[in-house]
Protein backbone atom coordinates (compact mmCIF):
# COMPACT_ATOMS: atom_id res chain seq x y z
CA UNK A 1 0.00 0.00 0.00
CA UNK A 2 1.16 3.45 -1.04
CA UNK A 3 -0.87 5.68 1.23
CA UNK A 4 -3.92 7.47 0.42
CA UNK A 5 -5.17 9.25 -2.71
CA UNK A 6 -8.28 11.32 -4.10
CA UNK A 7 -9.23 13.13 -6.90
CA UNK A 8 -12.48 14.84 -8.24
CA UNK A 9 -13.74 16.00 -11.03
CA UNK A 10 -16.58 18.76 -12.10
CA UNK A 11 -16.98 17.75 -15.53
CA UNK A 12 -14.87 17.35 -19.24
CA UNK A 13 -15.53 19.39 -21.93
CA UNK A 14 -15.31 22.89 -21.28
CA UNK A 15 -15.15 26.05 -23.59
CA UNK A 16 -11.52 27.65 -23.89
CA UNK A 17 -13.45 31.14 -23.85
CA UNK A 18 -14.90 30.33 -20.43
CA UNK A 19 -14.23 33.62 -18.24
CA UNK A 20 -11.43 33.70 -16.65
CA UNK A 21 -14.06 34.66 -13.20
CA UNK A 22 -15.85 31.42 -13.85
CA UNK A 23 -12.63 29.32 -14.12
CA UNK A 24 -11.49 30.43 -10.76
CA UNK A 25 -14.73 30.29 -8.90
CA UNK A 26 -14.56 26.29 -10.30
CA UNK A 27 -11.11 26.09 -9.04
CA UNK A 28 -11.90 27.06 -5.79
CA UNK A 29 -14.50 24.73 -5.36
CA UNK A 30 -12.55 22.18 -6.56
CA UNK A 31 -9.73 23.00 -4.08
CA UNK A 32 -12.34 23.54 -1.05
CA UNK A 33 -13.73 19.74 -1.35
CA UNK A 34 -10.53 18.11 -2.14
CA UNK A 35 -9.18 19.51 1.04
CA UNK A 36 -11.88 18.44 2.49
CA UNK A 37 -11.64 14.86 1.31
CA UNK A 38 -8.07 15.51 2.30
CA UNK A 39 -8.72 16.43 6.15
CA UNK A 40 -11.43 13.79 6.85
CA UNK A 41 -8.39 10.90 5.27
CA UNK A 42 -5.85 12.24 7.57
CA UNK A 43 -8.52 11.49 10.19
CA UNK A 44 -8.24 7.90 8.74
CA UNK A 45 -11.42 7.96 7.31
CA UNK A 46 -12.68 4.73 4.87
CA UNK A 47 -12.90 5.41 1.06
CA UNK A 48 -16.65 5.16 1.04
CA UNK A 49 -17.10 7.97 3.20
CA UNK A 50 -14.59 10.14 2.12
CA UNK A 51 -16.47 10.18 -1.81
CA UNK A 52 -19.63 10.49 -0.04
CA UNK A 53 -18.13 13.80 1.75
CA UNK A 54 -16.84 15.20 -0.89
CA UNK A 55 -19.96 14.82 -3.19
CA UNK A 56 -22.52 15.67 -0.86
CA UNK A 57 -20.46 18.80 -1.06
CA UNK A 58 -20.17 19.06 -4.45
CA UNK A 59 -23.97 18.67 -4.71
CA UNK A 60 -25.03 21.53 -2.27
CA UNK A 61 -22.55 23.95 -4.57
CA UNK A 62 -24.58 25.27 -7.31
CA UNK A 63 -21.34 25.74 -9.16
CA UNK A 64 -21.30 22.19 -10.73
CA UNK A 65 -24.06 20.51 -12.55
CA UNK A 66 -25.45 17.77 -9.58
CA UNK A 67 -28.18 18.85 -6.80
CA UNK A 68 -28.93 22.38 -6.49
CA UNK A 69 -28.03 24.18 -9.79
CA UNK A 70 -28.92 21.19 -12.10
CA UNK A 71 -29.79 21.10 -15.47
CA UNK A 72 -33.44 21.53 -16.44
CA UNK A 73 -35.79 18.91 -18.23
CA UNK A 74 -37.56 20.00 -20.79
CA UNK A 75 -40.48 20.30 -19.10
CA UNK A 76 -38.17 22.72 -16.24
CA UNK A 77 -38.30 20.24 -13.96
CA UNK A 78 -34.88 18.86 -12.05
CA UNK A 79 -34.27 14.60 -12.50
CA UNK A 80 -30.78 13.81 -10.76
CA UNK A 81 -29.01 10.58 -10.54
CA UNK A 82 -26.06 9.17 -8.68
CA UNK A 83 -24.27 6.21 -7.98
CA UNK A 84 -21.62 4.97 -5.47
CA UNK A 85 -19.56 2.11 -4.86
CA UNK A 86 -17.35 0.37 -2.25
CA UNK A 87 -14.26 -1.94 -4.23
CA UNK A 88 -13.76 -3.70 -1.39
CA UNK A 89 -16.69 -6.06 -1.65
CA UNK A 90 -17.47 -4.56 -5.20
CA UNK A 91 -20.92 -3.18 -3.22
CA UNK A 92 -22.87 -0.41 -5.11
CA UNK A 93 -25.71 1.97 -5.04
CA UNK A 94 -27.41 3.98 -7.47
CA UNK A 95 -30.52 5.74 -8.12
CA UNK A 96 -32.34 8.14 -11.23
CA UNK A 97 -34.83 9.94 -11.56
CA UNK A 98 -34.66 11.85 -8.27
CA UNK A 99 -36.75 15.23 -7.61
CA UNK A 100 -36.91 15.97 -4.05
CA UNK A 101 -34.29 14.22 -2.42
CA UNK A 102 -31.06 17.02 -1.23
CA UNK A 103 -28.36 14.59 -1.78
CA UNK A 104 -28.92 11.82 -4.54
CA UNK A 105 -25.06 10.57 -3.53
CA UNK A 106 -26.21 9.70 0.06
CA UNK A 107 -29.42 8.05 -1.06
CA UNK A 108 -27.55 5.83 -3.16
CA UNK A 109 -25.78 4.80 -0.37
CA UNK A 110 -28.81 4.01 1.25
CA UNK A 111 -29.92 1.71 -1.18
CA UNK A 112 -26.02 -0.20 -0.68
CA UNK A 113 -26.42 -0.34 2.99
CA UNK A 114 -29.81 -0.49 3.68
CA UNK A 115 -31.93 -2.44 0.73
CA UNK A 116 -31.15 -5.26 -0.96
CA UNK A 117 -31.34 -3.91 -4.42
CA UNK A 118 -28.56 -1.92 -6.39
CA UNK A 119 -30.28 0.34 -8.33
CA UNK A 120 -33.82 1.92 -7.61
CA UNK A 121 -34.83 4.66 -9.67
CA UNK A 122 -37.92 7.46 -9.68
CA UNK A 123 -41.13 6.73 -7.06
CA UNK A 124 -39.32 3.70 -6.29
CA UNK A 125 -36.06 5.53 -5.03
CA UNK A 126 -38.34 8.64 -3.70
CA UNK A 127 -40.72 6.08 -1.71
CA UNK A 128 -37.03 4.59 -0.41
CA UNK A 129 -35.88 8.10 0.71
CA UNK A 130 -39.19 9.09 2.36
CA UNK A 131 -38.36 5.75 4.24
CA UNK A 132 -35.23 5.97 5.25
CA UNK A 133 -36.32 9.66 6.34
CA UNK A 134 -33.26 11.68 3.87
CA UNK A 135 -33.93 15.34 3.66
CA UNK A 136 -36.55 16.03 1.03
CA UNK A 137 -36.92 19.73 -0.51
CA UNK A 138 -39.31 20.79 -3.22
CA UNK A 139 -38.06 20.69 -6.51
CA UNK A 140 -37.77 24.23 -7.10
CA UNK A 141 -34.48 24.23 -4.62
CA UNK A 142 -32.43 22.67 -7.12
CA UNK A 143 -33.95 25.22 -9.67
CA UNK A 144 -31.14 28.38 -10.21
CA UNK A 145 -32.29 31.90 -12.38
CA UNK A 146 -29.27 30.93 -14.77
CA UNK A 147 -30.55 26.86 -15.84
CA UNK A 148 -34.35 28.87 -16.49
CA UNK A 149 -32.59 31.38 -19.01
CA UNK A 150 -30.68 28.49 -20.65
CA UNK A 151 -33.55 26.63 -20.51
CA UNK A 152 -35.47 28.94 -22.45
CA UNK A 153 -32.51 29.75 -25.18
CA UNK A 154 -32.73 25.48 -25.32
CA UNK A 155 -35.67 25.27 -26.67
CA UNK A 156 -35.52 28.28 -28.91
CA UNK A 157 -32.49 26.46 -30.40
CA UNK A 158 -34.95 23.09 -30.64
CA UNK A 159 -31.89 21.38 -29.10
CA UNK A 160 -30.01 19.18 -26.38
CA UNK A 161 -28.20 22.38 -24.48
CA UNK A 162 -24.97 21.33 -22.56
CA UNK A 163 -23.76 24.48 -21.15
CA UNK A 164 -25.94 25.74 -18.58
CA UNK A 165 -23.80 28.11 -17.47
CA UNK A 166 -23.41 30.48 -20.45
CA UNK A 167 -25.33 33.74 -19.14
CA UNK A 168 -27.81 34.77 -21.05
CA UNK A 169 -27.06 38.19 -22.04
CA UNK A 170 -23.48 39.53 -22.37
CA UNK A 171 -22.56 36.52 -24.84
CA UNK A 172 -19.10 38.43 -25.59
CA UNK A 173 -17.62 37.55 -22.21
CA UNK A 174 -17.85 33.89 -23.32
CA UNK A 175 -18.10 33.64 -26.90
CA UNK A 176 -21.27 32.03 -27.01
CA UNK A 177 -21.93 33.77 -30.26
CA UNK A 178 -19.05 33.00 -31.80
CA UNK A 179 -18.07 29.53 -34.34
CA UNK A 180 -16.01 26.72 -32.66
CA UNK A 181 -14.92 23.99 -34.58
CA UNK A 182 -14.53 22.27 -31.02
CA UNK A 183 -17.54 20.04 -30.87
CA UNK A 184 -18.69 17.77 -27.86
CA UNK A 185 -21.77 15.67 -29.23
CA UNK A 186 -22.65 17.61 -32.18
CA UNK A 187 -22.21 20.61 -30.67
CA UNK A 188 -19.71 23.30 -30.66
CA UNK A 189 -17.91 23.67 -27.44
CA UNK A 190 -19.11 27.05 -26.80
CA UNK A 191 -22.83 25.62 -25.93
CA UNK A 192 -21.45 22.62 -23.66
CA UNK A 193 -20.46 22.12 -20.34
CA UNK A 194 -19.47 19.53 -17.68
CA UNK A 195 -22.67 17.59 -16.96
CA UNK A 196 -21.40 15.41 -13.50
CA UNK A 197 -19.36 15.76 -10.38
CA UNK A 198 -17.25 12.46 -9.35
CA UNK A 199 -14.91 11.54 -6.53
CA UNK A 200 -12.74 9.10 -6.06
CA UNK A 201 -10.27 7.92 -2.97
CA UNK A 202 -8.10 5.04 -2.05
CA UNK A 203 -7.72 5.03 1.79
CA UNK A 204 -4.81 4.43 4.67
CA UNK A 205 -6.06 0.44 4.01
CA UNK A 206 -5.82 0.53 0.39
CA UNK A 207 -9.35 0.10 0.17
CA UNK A 208 -10.84 1.88 -3.06
CA UNK A 209 -13.98 4.01 -3.61
CA UNK A 210 -16.01 6.20 -6.25
CA UNK A 211 -19.07 8.50 -5.91
CA UNK A 212 -20.54 10.17 -9.27
CA UNK A 213 -23.55 12.63 -9.22
CA UNK A 214 -25.30 14.71 -11.88
CA UNK A 215 -28.42 16.56 -13.34
CA UNK A 216 -27.94 15.39 -16.82
CA UNK A 217 -28.43 17.44 -20.16
CA UNK A 218 -30.03 20.68 -20.30
CA UNK A 219 -33.59 20.22 -21.93
CA UNK A 220 -33.44 16.19 -22.08
CA UNK A 221 -36.19 14.18 -22.08
CA UNK A 222 -37.86 13.25 -18.99
CA UNK A 223 -36.61 9.76 -17.98
CA UNK A 224 -33.33 9.92 -19.71
CA UNK A 225 -30.67 8.11 -17.51
CA UNK A 226 -26.82 8.95 -18.46
CA UNK A 227 -23.72 7.18 -17.34
CA UNK A 228 -23.19 8.28 -14.03
CA UNK A 229 -26.11 5.83 -11.69
CA UNK A 230 -24.60 3.07 -14.37
CA UNK A 231 -22.06 0.68 -12.27
CA UNK A 232 -19.19 0.10 -14.98
CA UNK A 233 -19.91 2.91 -16.93
CA UNK A 234 -19.83 5.98 -15.01
CA UNK A 235 -18.56 4.22 -11.93
CA UNK A 236 -16.72 1.84 -11.02
CA UNK A 237 -14.52 0.70 -7.92
CA UNK A 238 -13.02 -2.96 -6.84
CA UNK A 239 -9.58 -4.31 -5.25
CA UNK A 240 -7.70 -2.61 -7.72
CA UNK A 241 -8.59 0.88 -8.36
CA UNK A 242 -12.11 3.40 -7.97
CA UNK A 243 -12.84 4.84 -11.45
CA UNK A 244 -15.59 8.10 -11.69
CA UNK A 245 -16.47 8.99 -15.22
CA UNK A 246 -17.52 12.61 -17.66
CA UNK A 247 -18.59 13.98 -20.28
CA UNK A 248 -20.66 12.74 -23.74
CA UNK A 249 -22.87 9.77 -21.42
CA UNK A 250 -23.74 7.96 -24.55
CA UNK A 251 -20.60 7.33 -25.20
CA UNK A 252 -19.10 6.37 -21.50
CA UNK A 253 -22.40 3.64 -21.66
CA UNK A 254 -21.04 2.03 -24.79
CA UNK A 255 -17.89 1.31 -23.87
CA UNK A 256 -18.15 0.79 -20.11
CA UNK A 257 -15.67 2.97 -19.41
CA UNK A 258 -14.87 3.19 -15.52
CA UNK A 259 -14.67 -1.01 -15.52
CA UNK A 260 -12.57 -0.57 -18.44
CA UNK A 261 -9.92 1.14 -16.47
CA UNK A 262 -9.52 -2.12 -13.82
CA UNK A 263 -10.14 -4.91 -16.88
CA UNK A 264 -7.09 -3.62 -18.44
CA UNK A 265 -5.01 -2.97 -15.22
CA UNK A 266 -6.34 -6.77 -14.12
CA UNK A 267 -5.91 -8.62 -17.08
CA UNK A 268 -3.28 -6.51 -19.29
CA UNK A 269 -0.91 -5.88 -16.10
CA UNK A 270 -1.39 -2.02 -16.98
CA UNK A 271 -0.39 0.58 -14.29
CA UNK A 272 -2.69 3.02 -13.30
CA UNK A 273 -1.94 5.59 -15.41
CA UNK A 274 -0.96 3.64 -19.02
CA UNK A 275 -4.50 2.01 -17.87
CA UNK A 276 -6.34 5.52 -18.15
CA UNK A 277 -4.84 6.33 -21.44
CA UNK A 278 -5.44 3.45 -22.77
CA UNK A 279 -9.22 3.48 -22.15
CA UNK A 280 -9.24 7.09 -23.32
CA UNK A 281 -7.38 6.12 -26.58
CA UNK A 282 -8.95 2.63 -27.78
CA UNK A 283 -12.75 2.52 -25.92
CA UNK A 284 -14.34 6.13 -26.52
CA UNK A 285 -14.41 5.38 -30.39
CA UNK A 286 -15.45 8.85 -31.66
CA UNK A 287 -16.80 10.14 -28.47
CA UNK A 288 -15.06 12.71 -25.63
CA UNK A 289 -15.25 11.79 -21.87
CA UNK A 290 -12.67 12.05 -19.21
CA UNK A 291 -11.87 10.23 -15.69
CA UNK A 292 -10.51 9.84 -12.24
CA UNK A 293 -9.03 7.16 -11.00
CA UNK A 294 -7.01 5.79 -7.80
CA UNK A 295 -5.41 2.70 -7.26
CA UNK A 296 -5.01 0.28 -4.06
CA UNK A 297 -1.29 1.42 -4.55
CA UNK A 298 -2.27 4.89 -3.53
CA UNK A 299 -1.88 6.57 -7.08
CA UNK A 300 -4.14 8.99 -8.86
CA UNK A 301 -4.60 9.63 -12.46
CA UNK A 302 -6.74 11.09 -14.77
CA UNK A 303 -7.07 11.42 -18.49
CA UNK A 304 -9.47 13.45 -21.11
CA UNK A 305 -9.61 13.34 -24.98
CA UNK A 306 -11.64 16.58 -25.22
CA UNK A 307 -10.75 20.25 -24.18
CA UNK A 308 -10.06 20.72 -20.81
CA UNK A 309 -11.96 18.94 -17.17
CA UNK A 310 -12.15 20.62 -14.03
CA UNK A 311 -10.03 18.46 -11.68
CA UNK A 312 -7.73 18.24 -8.27
CA UNK A 313 -5.79 15.65 -7.07
CA UNK A 314 -3.66 14.92 -4.05
CA UNK A 315 -2.02 11.63 -2.53
CA UNK A 316 -0.34 11.17 0.54
CA UNK A 317 3.24 12.45 -0.37
CA UNK A 318 2.49 15.50 -0.80
CA UNK A 319 1.03 16.04 -3.96
CA UNK A 320 -1.60 18.07 -5.13
CA UNK A 321 -2.89 19.56 -8.46
CA UNK A 322 -6.26 21.39 -8.70
CA UNK A 323 -6.30 22.38 -12.93
CA UNK A 324 -8.75 22.57 -16.12
CA UNK A 325 -6.98 22.79 -19.04
CA UNK A 326 -4.02 20.06 -20.35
Amino acid sequence: MGGWAIAVHGGAGVDPNLPPQRQEQAKELLTRVLNLGISALRSNATAIDVVELVVRELETDPVFNSGRGSALTEKGTVEMEASIMDGTKRRCGAVSGLTTVKNPISLARLVMDKSPHSYLAFSGAEDFARQQGVELVENEYFITPENVGMLKLAKEANTILFDYRIPTSGYDTCSAAIESPLVMNGLPINVYAPETVGCVVVDLEGRCAAATSTGGLMNKMTGRIGDSPMIGAGTYACEVCGVSCTGEGEAIIRGTLAREVAAVMEYKGLGLQDAVDFVIKNRLDEGFAGLIAVSNKGEVAYGFNCNGMFRGCASEDGFMEVGIWE
